[in-house]
């Protein structure tokens, strides 16, 4: 019998499988920088609300002024264009005014995790070489303990309610130092208010920006070695933006829509889909600063209509399982946006059964601006892939070698378009090692494209788990754990086994406490076939995740 053939990426095959609404190709891009989009933002939208936190707005035009204010602050400590910027912040007001900023001043964005520890704040701030930074109190002790060691010259520290204004501000803060506990003791000599930044009068010298200058440093999670730097161009975040806009000509999203922002900004995901492509379309986001306090979360989305909803599988699960949450209006949601991780088919049925409103589920990484692949935003059901190809964009399914694999064979997801990072940052040879000579970004991630063009992702090379010489992917197994009514959230790892090599050991965090290890083993057998299923099974009380929700299978691994 003759092989199959590889399908030529030449080929395009998605391109099929494009509604007519959709162009193939973006347009040439409208602005030389992300800065320049923002800004027009303000001026075309200024007297409407662009952000929200704890029930205080900002419209955009407060976000042109106050930004402005930080630019020029910013140029006037001597700063060199192309200088790198921290911000180490949750979704609070003061995160989206420092950074359109940096940005606007001609600086580079370097987003920081609020919760690092010192070592993994040191390395990223030595990484970046940055020069300044703008931290909450709350954690500006672990930057204490790392201030001698790194290049930072100029600390700026805010406290939460530094924009909620008077009465309500002072009781923030003083619920959060006093009541609450959230602020440990810090001292940092020289360091800066925010109030004083906000306070002070230095003009803003716009700077020249092209496609060309780096926007965003954007760390990758190191969960595949050292954290690395993934150095975004404006052009590659323009792209993406141009590129996720474009996808929305199927769906009928209101003028000014409200987002809910409880992805973190400081993450790719949330900071170019809300915050970004938020602004563009003249966006009123809702930042949530702790998505985690459900019950508080689920309170405050009780306060508005919201139209756009992005989220990860973990966060659905979480307010499909509470109570008020069910109670919620969900009429006027017109868009659910999986991503970060893969969405299981049973949290998507619920969600859609709930709010009547389909997740669409895309894919995509911080070196890639974030989205590569999407699902269509006017269809009616989950369809378990991460969709097609975004305008302007090449997937190519490639095995070790490098060669294309036939149509329906699993092999490495590799990425091309504009949107694709420029390099990692000062490291040439990590760049070279994901990098293929036609320009594809090989993303680490197993999957498959369908006759349609979509692409299924099965899972992280490294978590693949290796069975008498056979592939499980630990997506699969979870998939079908999760369907089980009394578990909450499962995790498969591969374990060390003597007969097979390795066997699958299944984490699982359940709601009924007399289900047992054999009720799961019972359960997944109905699903998987012998070499997938479970030999093991340990109930946990939680799962270990990332701060914006990803189970890390590596530590339940190692542990």
């Amino acid at each position: 019998m003759a092989a199959k053939k590889p399908t030529k990426n030449e080929e395009k095959i998605w391109l099929k499988s494009y509604p007519p609404e959709i162009a193939h190709e973006i347009p040439e891009l409208s602005y030389s920088s992300v800065a320049g989009l923002l800004e027009d933002a303000c001026k075309k939208y200024a007297s409407s609300p662009a952000f929200t936190c704890m029930g205080k707005s900002i419209n955009y035009s407060e976000l042109d002024e106050k930004s402005k204010i930080i630019a020029g602050w910013l140029q006037a400590k001597g700063l060199k264009k192309g200088d790198r910027v921290a911000i180490m912040m949750p979704n609070i007001l003061q995160y989206t005014v420092v950074l359109p900023a940096v940005l606007r001043a001609g600086y580079v964005v370097v987003n920081v995790n609020p919760l690092y520890t010192p070592r993994e704040l040191e390395h990223q701030l030595k990484d970046s070489g940055a020069k300044a930074i703008f931290v909450l109190e709350n954690f500006a002790t672990t930057f204490e303990q790392v201030r001698s060691k790194v290049g930072v010259e100029h600390v700026v520290v805010t406290s939460m309610g530094d924009m909620l204004g008077g009465l309500k501000g002072m009781i923030v803060n003083l619920v959060v130092r006093k009541v609450k506990k959230l602020v440990p003791s810090w001292n940092l000599p020289g360091h800066h208010s925010f109030k004083s930044v906000m306070s002070s009068n230095h003009l803003l010298t716009p700077a020249e920006l092209t496609h060309d200058d780096i926007a965003f440093l954007q760390y990758t999670g190191g969960t595949t070695g050292v954290s690395k730097g993934a150095t975004l161009s404006n052009s590659n975040v323009l792209s993406n933006t141009s590129q996720n806009t474009e996808w929305l000509n199927v769906v009928e999203v209101p003028e000014n829509p409200t987002y809910i922002c409880a992805l973190p900004l400081y993450h790719i995901f949330a900071l170019v889909v809300n915050m970004i492509m938020g602004m563009r379309l003249g966006a009123h986001n809702v930042l949530i600063p702790n998505p985690r306090d459900i019950p508080g979360f689920v309170k405050e989305l009780g306060n508005y209509e919201f139209n756009v909803f992005p989220g990860l599988n973990t966060l659905f699960n979480a307010l499909l399982n509470n109570e008020d949450f069910r109670k919620l209006d969900f009429k006027a949601l017109k868009l659910t946006l999986g991503g970060g991780m893969a969405v299981q088919q049973p949290v998507a049925e619920r969600w859609q059964e709930l709010t009547g409103c389909n997740v669409s589920e895309g894919y995509g990484l911080s070196e890639t601006s974030p989205v590569a692949t999407a699902n269509r935003f006017d269809a009616d059901k989950f369809s378990g892939t991460i969709g097609l190809p975004l305008p302007s964009t090449d997937i190519s399914i490639r095995d070790d070698d490098g060669k294309l694999v036939p149509l329906g064979d699993v092999g490495e997801i590799c990425i091309r378009g504009p949107q694709v990072m420029v390099g990692y940052w000062e490291r040439p040879e990590a760049t070279d090692h994901v990098m293929t000579k036609d320009g594809f970004f090989k993303s680490g991630d197993m999957g498959f494209m369908n006759e349609k063009g979509q692409t299924k992702i099965v899972d992280r090379k490294k978590d693949m788990i290796l069975v008498s010489g056979f592939n499980v992917y630990p997506n699969e197994v979870e998939e079908v754990a999760v369907g089980h009514e009394h578990i909450l959230e499962a995790a498969a790892v591969g374990i060390p086994d003597d007969h097979s090599g390795e066997v699958v050991k299944l984490f699982v965090v359940k709601t009924d406490p007399s289900i047992t290890e054999q009720d799961v083993k019972d359960w997944c057998k109905k699903g998987l076939t012998n070499y997938k299923r479970p030999q093991q099974v340990e109930f946990r009380d939680e799962l270990p995740k990332t701060n914006v929700g990803k189970i890390l299978r590596r530590e339940l691994r190692d542990n």
